[in-house]
């Protein structure tokens, strides 16, 4: 039988607060057994799956997606190298597309925040009278949208 681990003592040595471990569990992406006193116990495989759920955390997956990845494995058991190396293959669009996003940002950040620019002053030039606001909810030039796109503004 493999040796189990106290909530307290996953919690540090997964880095993860006790309370984000109960979350967890409750979410279906971790189990514990429970001692006769009613505590939890982990297997000590968990904390792979507890750096698996961060780092799929860290690229923006959410927890349903991370319940779907973790319930495709067989018997729902702990990713192995072999797992993660195609699972993070899978999740390369992703994080490239999040790659695109960031740059996107960081490029307008020293003009217009794609109204919702900061400044009232230049928003008059990049979006009079809020018309990007026809294009749909949101800072649109940074959706990517264009004055262009709205046919009658120019810019």
């Amino acid at each position: 039988m493999e040796k189990t681990v106290s909530i307290s003592d996953m919690a540090r040595r997964s880095g993860v607060a006790a309370s984000a471990l109960r979350y967890y569990e409750a979410e279906g992406l971790l189990s514990a057994e429970r001692s006769a006193g009613g505590r939890r116990r982990y297997p000590r495989s968990a904390l792979r799956r507890i750096a698996f759920i961060r780092a799929a955390k860290t690229i923006g997956l959410s927890v349903e997606e991370i319940r779907g990845v973790l319930d495709s494995l067989p018997e729902k058991r702990t990713p192995t190298r072999a797992d993660w190396a195609a699972l993070s293959e899978s999740w390369m669009p992703l994080i490239d597309a999040k790659i695109r996003e960031l740059e996107t940002l960081r490029n307008a950040l020293t003009g217009c925040i794609g109204c919702g620019c900061l400044s009232l002053t230049a928003c008059a030039l990049y979006n009079p009278k809020d018309t990007a606001s026809r294009l749909g909810p949101g800072a649109r030039y940074l959706l990517g949208d264009t004055a262009k796109a709205l046919g009658d503004v120019s810019g």
